[in-house]
């Protein structure tokens, strides 16, 4: 079965078909098919099998073909002359046994093609000194339709150039005799090398060639949202906001039931699902950041803590709301609350461009603030331990991180780096009293932390996740 050629060029197509874009000056192909791409199948959603999930010209939820082409281009005007990138995929992980877990792009070979198959590997290759400049070639596996009947569809080498635009398409299972051509040729290569033991690793070791690091490069790109990624963002913070809002309204006794309600109503709503495992902490477990194991009980008289979000299109929200048990706070709970709270709307308020600040200098920004409401509250002049500031022992995380394809997104890329228009990233500040005789006796093992996905604009920050209600009159109404 032949895959559709999309026609890249200006001239009208036959009816049905695949046309994800057209690479503006750039025509390669000028064929075309009537067969209709919504009888072929292929690794993942596209617009004409998937009308639900893609609008046309959509690889991706929200993302165009034309985007991605921008991207590449992007990219490779980024690189010295006659530079290549490589960029290999993700791989199956396994849960035990033969059972895996869902396959997840890598992030960096997501973001330039959109392409969503395990065994695949990207090549960009600058050819010139102009933006388009530039040939994409993409290994992946050709169509089986023995092992497809095991497996489910896969997209095979035309889609992959005729929906994915590759200039060049090649079996993934020839990379090791192809690729030492291609990389050959290049003045310089860029590469994540993976590890040894990967057939992608061996064949790069053994062209002895010296390579640099191209995670630098993508983050420069990634860091910077486009409004369809925004867009994306947006949608994920609303529906995942409405979602932990409306779990407010109810009581909870097991943190594993309010845990699945949450993955139940972000899909439900028209996520794909979870973007992480979420904390949900009951009581004193709130103390302990990363706690996943949910499987305790929520009692009254307790506040719960709640780390969670959904992802959109691969983009995702990061959201943690603190909310009494019982649907109202104790006075000492609210006084912590109100305290924490009043910090994060500041540090919200600086995430816009005209600020010039940076994450770090909003961290230092959020210390400040909470020492400050901390001091009213009584715990000044307090005992620490050996090397610790007070703000060590009870604000141990830095106030935010970058957040996008990934909760951590861009990894590497600093927070010395003044925040600019479309940073995307979080801010949550938190306070987390140890139980022992040194702090006030009412305020002893609560936990507080607020936290909302935020984007950064020119004169005022875009907050991605406002549906999680947080105002203390708002949660305590919910009841």
């Amino acid at each position: 079965m032949r895959l559709i050629r999309a026609a890249l060029r200006q001239t009208p197509t036959k009816q049905h078909i695949y046309r994800p874009f057209q690479k503006i000056n750039i025509p390669k192909r000028n064929y075309a098919t009537s067969v209709s791409a919504a009888e072929l199948d292929f690794g993942q959603p596209v617009h004409e099998t998937h009308p639900h999930i893609l609008q046309p010209g959509e690889i991706t939820p929200g993302i165009t073909a034309e985007e991605y082409f921008s991207r590449r281009a992007k990219l490779a005007h980024s690189l010295p002359a006659n530079s290549v990138a490589v960029l290999p995929s993700a791989s199956i992980q396994y849960r035990s046994g033969a059972v895996f877990f869902p396959f997840r792009q890598e992030s960096n070979l997501l973001y330039l093609t959109g392409f969503l198959e395990p065994e695949s590997l990207a090549v960009i290759h600058k050819t010139g000194p102009n933006l388009n400049d530039f040939a994409f070639h993409l290994f992946c596996r050709p169509k089986d339709p023995r092992a497809e009947q095991w497996s489910g569809p896969w997209s095979g080498l035309n889609a992959a150039e005729d929906v994915f635009n590759a200039d060049a398409s090649y079996d993934i299972a020839k990379a090791p005799q192809i690729l030492p051509t291609i990389l050959r040729s290049a003045a310089r290569v860029y590469v994540d090398l993976p590890p040894v033991t990967t057939p992608l690793g061996s064949t790069l070791r053994s062209l002895s060639m010296s390579t640099s690091p191209l995670q630098p490069l993508v983050n420069a790109l990634r860091a910077i949202k486009s409004p369809a990624e925004i867009a994306n963002m947006r949608q994920a913070g609303r529906v995942s906001g409405r979602a932990i809002t409306s779990a407010m309204r109810r009581p909870w006794k097991f943190e594993k039931d309010l845990h699945n309600y949450l993955d139940y109503a972000f899909t439900h709503s028209g996520l794909s699902g979870p973007a992480y495992v979420p904390v949900v902490a009951g009581g004193r477990r709130g103390r302990m950041i990363h706690y996943v194991h949910n499987n305790s009980t929520c009692n009254e008289g307790e506040t719960v803590l709640v780390d969670a979000g959904g992802e959109y299109g691969f983009y995702v929200t990061d959201i943690t709301r603190t909310w009494p048990v019982s649907g109202k706070f104790s006075p000492a709970q609210k006084d912590l609350y109100s305290a924490v709270l009043k910090v994060q709307r500041r540090c919200v308020s600086l995430c816009r461009a005209s600020a010039g600040l940076s994450l770090d200098e909003i961290h230092r920004a959020a210390e400040s603030g909470l020492s400050e409401e901390l001091t009213k509250l009584g715990f000044d002049g307090l005992q620490t331990y050996p090397g610790d500031s007070l703000m060590d022992q009870l604000f141990p995380h830095h106030v935010g991180h970058y957040v996008g394809l990934d909760v951590h997104d861009t990894p590497g890329y600093g927070r010395s780096v003044p925040l600019k228009a479309g940073h995307c990233v979080t801010i949550e500040p938190g306070i987390y009293v140890p139980d022992d005789e040194r702090f006030p006796k009412h305020f002893r093992g609560l936990a507080v932390r607020i936290e909302d996905s935020v984007c950064v604009d020119d004169d005022s920050p875009i907050n991605l996740s406002v549906e999680a209600v947080k105002e203390v009159a708002d949660i305590e109404a919910l009841r």
